[in-house]
């Protein structure tokens, strides 16, 4: 089955940007939905998903405008870029995977990362 590793979270400013990383090994990326969700204070839930393939994205009401996801199939990799951060937006964030051409925001995630924290001050 994938295997996910997360990366690129830290401490920053609101206003600031990241950009996290999911590398996936063990499965081609163009067979995988993947999804960015965070745990936070208060703040849990799905942020942002990409389908397999033709790479339907979906995102929260919360990061409309702001976050952006892509993949990178040569890299086997799918990357959130969050700016405009605000505090609120603190939490651990994990990508997870399902194998199949669900859509994304309501398929059944069954892999999942260890997650990266991001922190933004307040």
């Amino acid at each position: 089955q994938p295997q996910l590793v997360e990366s690129g979270g830290g401490l920053v400013q609101p206003g600031e940007s990241l950009r996290l990383s999911c590398s996936v090994t063990g499965f081609n990326l163009d067979d995988l939905v993947i999804g960015w969700f965070r745990q936070g204070p208060g703040n849990n839930g799905g942020v942002s998903c990409i389908g397999n393939r033709n790479g339907t994205e979906w995102y929260g009401d919360s990061v409309k405008g702001r976050f952006t996801i892509s993949r990178d199939v040569a890299r086997n990799a799918v990357y959130l870029q969050m700016n405009n951060l605000r505090p609120e937006d603190t939490g651990l964030y994990s990508c997870a995977a399902y194998p199949g051409g669900l859509e994304c925001h309501t398929a059944p995630y069954a892999v999942w990362g260890q997650g990266t924290q991001v922190t933004v001050l307040s």
